[in-house]
């Protein structure tokens, strides 16, 4: 494996790039990198530490809504996800800026105050945020599986 290969960036459609940017730097700590000029169209690139998204203007129409944790059809993404102390908080700042589609919901029984809501952002996408989530203990997750795949 390439050991310089590391994530990029995610890129969206937006029907108002402004009001995305906006949804973006606002309510997820996200400022603008780099505007690249096209001419007659504009690419934005938006950065929060090492992520990145990438906004391109779209004159189509909206995409079939998503609902709840967002599509399950293959080839579509599914939802984007960010990680915050209070799930309960972020909801509060929000306000209703956004149409929360599922949530919030406890998964406890997985993983002690592990807390997730799912909102559309100005374009339909589906955003999750949680709190609480922690990767599994390595000595579980290294395991190989047994004859029977388990």
């Amino acid at each position: 494996m390439d050991a310089s290969l590391r994530f990029s960036h995610v890129g969206l459609n937006c029907a108002d790039q402004k009001t995305t940017e906006e949804f973006y730097t606002r309510y997820f700590g996200f400022a603008r990198a780099r505007v690249v000029d096209l001419g007659d169209a504009r690419i934005v690139f938006l950065r929060k530490g090492d992520a990145y998204l990438e906004l391109f203007g779209s004159a189509d129409g909206p995409a079939r809504p998503a609902h709840e944790d967002g599509p399950r059809a293959p080839g579509r993404m599914r939802h984007l996800a960010f990680q915050t102390d209070s799930v309960d908080a972020f909801l509060a700042d929000l306000g209703d800026a956004a149409e929360v589609t599922l949530g919030p919901l406890d998964f406890d029984d997985f993983i002690c105050g592990w807390r997730t809501v799912w909102l559309r952002d100005p374009d339909g996408v589906i955003v999750e945020v949680s709190q609480g989530y922690e990767d599994e203990d390595r000595s579980v997750t290294d395991r190989s599986p047994d004859k029977d795949g388990a």
